[in-house]
């Protein structure tokens, strides 16, 4: 054994544990079809046919380079105007001159910049936080980010901006409308969800099973945001043998 880890294995946590380097980013909308036109006719982006989770959630994925933008919807409806940390993505693409600003119909901020543009080589994730140390030793600590510029961590080949802001309150339910969490996704979910939760992530909700698709978790940041723990079968192979 070595740091909990048996000889040869991929640690816990930290980029070593990644089954893919890009993070996935999930939205909760009352506005689907004008959202999914949104990422359509704007971005340029497609969704796979939607996944029918349980009788109420229904997801659809949008392939982003090897990042996945999954577009949530909720029978019923979810509730709106509920707080989240999560204030903008940010999407490198090729040609793309400067920086351009733009909102999907429920008002959540998507930008496109040219690639390397504040360290952004796929995407990056923009936070605003009350305690920017507090949320520092959090991804260093718990998560095993390296922090590359002030307020800049990167996961894989994604990027958490983070800024300071007194005002920001804390977050609702990952399953409320707008951006509402990221998706890591690592080759032994047990194991990495256990040790970043042992290392001062809360814990949001425990590892449990979608079929034999994935087996997923999620942590909160100190701030509340939430965090999805995946494994998921195509990636990192079947968890039910480990």
């Amino acid at each position: 054994m070595k740091d909990g880890n048996v000889e040869g294995e991929a640690p816990a946590r930290g980029p070593e544990s990644l089954s893919k380097p890009q993070l996935d980013v999930g939205f909760f909308t009352n506005n689907l079809e004008a959202v999914l036109a949104f990422w359509r006719d704007e971005i340029g982006l497609s969704h796979e046919e939607p996944v029918h989770f349980n009788d109420t959630l229904v997801q659809y994925r949008h392939a982003l380079g090897n990042t996945v933008v999954k577009i949530n919807a909720a029978k019923g409806g979810v509730a709106a105007g509920v707080p989240t940390g999560y204030r903008e993505l940010l999407i490198a693409r090729e040609g793309v001159r400067g920086v351009q600003r733009m909102q999907d119909p429920d008002e959540n901020r998507i930008t496109l910049v040219s690639p390397g543009h504040l360290g952004v080589r796929g995407i990056g994730v923009r936070l605003g936080v009350s305690d920017l140390g507090r949320q520092r030793r959090y991804y260093v600590q718990a998560m095993g980010l390296v922090e590359e510029e002030p307020g800049a961590f990167r996961s894989g080949d994604s990027l958490f901006l983070v800024e300071q802001n007194a005002s920001a309150n804390a977050t609702g339910h990952w399953i409320n409308a707008g951006f509402r969490y990221v998706t890591l996704h690592v080759k032994r979910v047990d194991a990495s969800f256990d040790a970043i939760v042992k290392n001062g992530a809360a814990v949001g909700e425990e590892p449990y099973s979608i079929g034999k698709v994935a087996r997923i978790g999620f942590i909160r940041d100190p701030h509340g945001n939430w965090i999805e723990v995946a494994q998921r079968a195509a990636l990192a192979g079947p968890w039910w043998e480990e």
